[in-house]
């Protein structure tokens, strides 16, 4: 079984997307390193920044942990998804140790997340939010329609009705070719009612535009109509009286390299195309009236192997396309391109009689491409992964299997069980098998396995191989298992790609026993010593020591495993804090079971800055297989040290905490100007007395001297005038009225200039028709 690879999902998602920004400004996907211009891509996955804060009521120092996901695009070496890379920073080390250690255990079973098959409900849930059935074109509709299809989702939105009415609108017009393709592949799936004339009348006109067709879009797209025709009306005659010329056109536009031309036209080659003309040729083979010449399927099938041969590849074995940049064309991302070619082959391979011949190592990496790049939040990405997986199983060339575990990390003191379950891509059962584990050896020491050839019962109810118990010789650490897949049927490796060997890294947890700790004060020059005290570091004791700066204080204790042996682990650190909160962090070595660490404070007054008072001491022992992990105080130290010399360095501020600009601001707090001082009541009712008293005075001289209406006019036209200028003198009145009680100055100068305008306009014609009146008079 050595010739085989094996495609294993773990929970781990790896992430392939990158991205650029193209000439238009418009996002690209790519999984390349570099642009078509030569520019640095982008990852598409961004890291995620998780906080999380403790506080004091946590029997541990207020801390903060800032866990950064890390994804890379890089194809020398990847981050999975999963991978937790944790940033400390050293000035502050000592108040995040705490939160630290609590989080490394649940860090490393974060991985322990139950995956029912590569194909799961989350893609099922994605689907339901990127598809919402508001489709602003038939293809949009038929993507939708085809991953509700793939993935059986039930609950989908109903779009049937305003679906097919378009779908019956685009097959009765002259619509183009590309819009008659996505009618009918639409309709393929809706069953709408269209009349029978319809189809006969696009399959003549559709005849027509393959005789003319110029560029392999066209072709595509008016081959795939006819096929899409015939599956739809069977009575309908779509068969190409030339097929051998259609095919010889299409393949003319084919390169030495397996990639195809768009045109003849246009001398640049495209993989994406390739995709386009081996779909166009396995139509054309379908529509043939008669058999297509077996050498020139032949030469189309090495043209295949040839595309293959150009393929991009990971090193962890994924395998994809990629296209460069074609003038002319709109740029298409390697998974597009991947997704095109994959149409391409497997439909190619269905319409032709023997097999073509591809490596089962690349059909599986295209697999765990598409599989390696998580879950799309981009509708096109989303059908072209989930399309693509469907094609790739149920294909004629060899059909993948995943091996997925649902946990890398298990428990000894939980007795967890080594789970592995076994599906095709879209998660359906697979033939009958045997998972067998190969080996497994620890990952500081790969020649001695502590497990071989041990083969995983199978659970008949659940559809999962177990390990119920691992053996004695498993002990916590971090493990490589292999494992490999073999068929009952010889027979079924012709048609599934199993795999060989596959390493997926197990991490194997436990409760490690802390025993024989000890601190002790020496005496610097004898070594001899002057206090001693046992802890137990499982329990709350404290101690309370004193010391002076030629003494030196010693501290030690022992790890080791459920199983007996040794422990080292990745964090074990030794932490002083002064009652001013400077703190100073030693890392504790080790020397086979046993950690000690000795402090010489002659040689660190200066580290210490000659600062003489109580220090507590902490002790960190952490590492994500440790599910006891823990920081815990040891009590404290008195520490006398000499005086501070003139030149001894200052002691350095206290860091900022960075997160603390996340806090409760000051109160912001603004006085505003005291009012003015408002002159009496009296004072204010004499000034508007003062103020009405010439208005006061016209009244009383009006009534006087009488009103006289004898220039009045007479006729409509006139009179008009003469009572609306009246009425804008009134109104300007008002206006001040209106000004003194409520009305601004900007208002009030706004209507001003409108009255204005219509007193000058009213007014001159009331006067003009005055003075004409008076000049008639004067001649008369």
């Amino acid at each position: 079984m050595s010739g085989y690879n094996v495609l294993c999902y773990k929970p781990s998602v790896t992430m392939y997307l990158q991205f650029y920004i193209n000439e238009n400004g418009d996002k690209v996907y790519t999984t390349k390193k570099e642009s078509p211009l030569g520019l640095p891509t982008q990852s598409a996955h961004p890291g995620t920044l998780l906080e999380i804060k403790f506080n004091a009521t946590t029997k541990t120092t207020s801390s903060s942990v800032a866990l950064a996901a890390l994804v890379s695009g890089s194809r020398s070496r990847r981050l999975p998804s999963a991978t937790l890379l944790i940033f400390v920073l050293l000035p502050r080390m000592a108040r995040h140790l705490g939160g630290l250690l609590a989080l490394l255990f649940a860090v490393s079973i974060s991985g322990a997340v139950t995956i029912l098959g590569p194909v799961s409900d989350a893609h099922r849930s994605t689907a339901l939010e990127l598809f919402d059935g508001s489709f602003s074109s038939l293809e949009d509709a038929y993507e939708a329609l085809r991953v509700f299809e793939i993935l059986a989702i039930g609950n989908k939105p109903d779009v049937s009705a305003t679906t097919c009415q378009k779908v019956v609108k685009n097959l009765g017009s002259s619509s183009p070719v590309k819009d008659l393709f996505y009618a009918l592949k639409v309709n393929g799936i809706l069953k709408c009612k269209v009349n029978g004339n319809v189809f006969k009348d696009i399959a003549s006109r559709l005849k027509a535009t393959v005789n003319d067709a110029s560029t392999l879009v066209d072709m595509y797209y008016s081959i795939g109509s006819l096929v899409l025709i015939k599956d739809q009306a069977s009575d309908v005659d779509v068969l190409l009286t030339d097929a051998d010329g259609t095919f010889h056109s299409i393949k003319a536009l084919s390169q030495s390299d397996g990639r195809w031309r768009y045109s003849s036209d246009n001398p640049e080659s495209s993989t994406y195309a390739a995709g386009l003309a081996l779909e166009a040729l396995a139509g054309v083979i379908s529509l043939a009236s008669s058999e297509i010449d077996q050498s020139r399927v032949n030469t189309v099938k090495n043209d295949i192997l040839k595309l293959f041969d150009s393929i991009e590849k990971y090193d962890d074995g994924t395998f994809y396309f990629d296209e460069k940049f074609v003038v002319g064309r709109e740029h298409q991302g390697s998974l597009s391109t991947t997704s095109s070619v994959v149409r391409g082959v497997t439909a190619f391979a269905a319409v032709t009689s023997g097999k073509i011949n591809l490596p089962g190592d690349k059909i599986l990496g295209l697999a765990k491409f598409f599989l390696g790049i998580g879950i799309p939040g981009d509708a096109k990405n989303f059908f072209n992964q989930v399309e693509s997986l469907a094609l790739l199983e149920n294909n004629r060339v060899s059909i993948p299997l995943v091996l997925s575990l649902p946990a890398t990390v298990y428990s000894l003191s939980k007795k967890d069980q080594l789970k592995v379950r076994v599906n095709t891509l879209l998660g359906s059962a697979p033939p009958p098998l045997t998972v067998k584990l190969v080996q497994a050896f620890r990952t500081d020491a790969k020649d001695s396995a502590v497990i071989e050839s041990k083969e995983l019962q199978y659970d008949q109810n659940n559809g999962i191989h177990v390990l119920e118990v691992f053996p004695d010789n498993v002990d916590v650490g971090t493990y490589v298992f292999v494992f490999e897949i073999v068929l009952h049927d010889s027979a079924g490796e012709k048609v599934y790609a199993t795999g060989g060997q596959i390493h997926v890294p197990i991490f194997v947890t436990g409760f490690i026993k802390v025993s024989n700790a000890e601190i002790a004060v020496l005496d610097s020059d004898l070594g001899s010593v002057e206090t001693q005290k046992m802890l137990d570091l499982a329990g709350n004791d404290v101690v309370s020591l004193s010391a002076n700066h030629l003494q030196k204080l010693r501290f030690s204790f022992q790890l080791t495993t459920p199983h007996g042996h040794a422990f080292k682990p990745h964090q074990a650190f030794f932490k002083l804090r002064h009652e001013t909160k400077h703190e100073h962090i030693f890392v504790v070595g080790n020397t086979g079971m046993k950690f000690e660490i000795i402090l010489d404070f002659l040689g660190l007054v200066e580290k210490f800055y000659y600062l003489s008072g109580i220090y507590d001491i902490e002790l960190t022992v952490g590492d994500a297989v440790m599910e006891n992990s823990f920081l815990r105080p040891l009590g404290h130290v008195d520490l006398d040290l000499p005086e501070t010399p003139e030149k001894a360095a200052r002691l350095p501020p206290l860091p900022v905490d960075p997160y603390s600009r996340y806090g409760p601001k000051a109160e912001i707090t603004h006085l505003f100007r005291a009012p003015e001082k408002r002159p009496p009541q009296e004072l204010s009712l004499t000034f508007l007395s003062l103020t009405l008293l010439p208005f006061i005075g016209f009244l009383v001289g009006l009534l006087h001297l009488g009103v006289n209406l004898k220039n009045f006019p007479s006729s409509a036209v006139p009179a008009t005038y003469a009572i609306l200028f009246h009425l804008g003198i009134a109104a300007v009145l008002l206006l001040y009225v209106l000004f003194w009680l409520k009305l601004d100055l900007f208002t009030t100068l706004k209507i001003v200039g409108f009255l204005g305008a219509f007193l000058m306009f009213v007014g001159h014609r009331i006067l003009s028709h005055l003075a004409s009146t008076s000049s008639k008079l004067k001649s008369a």
